[in-house]
């Protein structure tokens, strides 16, 4: 397992802070020990919690040509035909995971093929759940092309903790299946879009990881 490079300037940030905290409480409180010796177990147990936040797993991944492979790790919160209005503008199939804090952030491409729209949205801080974050919270929005000519949507979308969305895509990029495409700090969702008819292979609640778990499959 290694570190994710979204996480170095935060978890640089974090020792910074527990120095100066300890520092401090050294300082003002050498008398009390229990204090100093709860502010030490304090600041381990933050640093422990911010590193799993950007841990980046080792791991063995799915691939297939008709495959849909879960984009982010998470549990399955929604399966349902619904309205896609920014891109499609008609009915979709539409798959919601939701990446708890303690989940692995990052974000993998579904299917291998061409970026034909991409589009980032400021917005909102609902919580992740609220099914109006679709459409009001910060977030980005994709739409891979497959080599059959299938579009599939994705979007990354912030929660109340996540306050930074981060991609490495744009229009016109060649993606491939499974690689990185994003990092969501903290917990949020990831949503897509699939036609109409896709055979779905999840389950509501089903824990699901991202690059590995095989979530539909294309005509």
């Amino acid at each position: 397992m290694t570190i994710h490079k979204e996480g170095y300037t935060t978890i640089a940030l974090t020792v910074l802070f527990i120095m100066v905290l300890n520092a401090f409480v050294d300082y003002k409180f050498a008398d009390l020990a229990w204090l100093r010796w709860f502010v030490y177990i304090l600041s381990f147990a933050l640093f422990v919690i911010v590193l799993q936040f950007f841990r980046n797993p080792t791991r063995t991944f799915t691939s297939g040509e008709n495959l849909v492979i879960c984009p982010a790790d998470g549990k399955v919160v929604v399966i349902e035909e619904t309205e896609e209005s920014e891109y499609f503008k008609d009915k979709r199939l539409q798959v919601s995971i939701f990446m708890s804090p303690v989940n692995v952030h990052i974000n993998r491409n579904p299917i291998s093929g061409v970026v034909k729209f991409f589009k980032y949205h400021p917005g909102k801080y609902l919580a992740a759940w609220n099914p109006k974050s679709s459409t009001e919270n910060e977030r980005t929005t994709t739409v891979v092309e497959h080599k059959n000519g299938t579009p599939v949507l994705f979007r990354q979308i912030a929660g109340a903790l996540a306050r930074r969305i981060v991609w490495y895509i744009k229009e016109g990029d060649q993606v491939v299946q499974t690689e990185q495409f994003g990092f969501i700090k903290f917990g949020s969702r990831v949503d897509i879009f699939l036609p109409i008819g896709t055979k779905v292979n999840l389950q509501l609640d089903e824990v699901v990881k991202g690059g590995i778990t095989v979530l539909a499959e294309l005509s």
